[in-house]
C-alpha cells in the first residue's frame, strides 16, 4: 500500500475498541500493512469501497425500479445484444 508522504498526513489521537486494535494489529502482522497509519488507513479505504459498492447498488436498484416500459424494454434489447454478442467470449482467460 503507497503511503501518504509524512508531511501531508494529520496526527491523530484516538481511542479504538480491543477488537478493532486487533484487527489494525493482525493488519500488520500480515504485511498488508507496515504500522499501525497504514493499518488504518488500509481499514478506511476498504470501508470506503464497501460504501461505494452500496451506493452504487442502491442507485442501480433506483434506476431500475424507476424505469419506464419503454426504458425497460430498450434495456431488455440491449441485454440480448450485448449477450449475443459475447457468446463464445472465455472471460476467466
Amino acid at each position: 500500500m503507497a503511503t501518504t508522504p509524512r508531511l501531508t498526513r494529520q496526527k491523530i489521537s484516538t481511542t479504538v475498541s480491543p477488537r478493532t486494535l486487533e484487527y489494525l494489529d493482525k493488519l500488520t502482522r500480515v504485511g498488508e500493512a507496515r504500522n499501525l497509519a497504514e493499518a488504518l488507513d488500509l481499514a478506511i479505504e476498504k470501508l470506503l469501497i464497501y460504501e461505494n459498492r452500496e451506493r452504487l447498488a442502491a442507485d442501480t436498484d433506483a434506476y431500475f425500479a424507476n424505469m419506464t416500459d419503454a426504458e425497460a424494454a430498450e434495456e431488455q434489447r440491449l441485454e440480448t445484444a450485448l449477450s449475443q454478442t459475447s457468446e463464445g467470449i472465455d472471460f476467466d482467460r
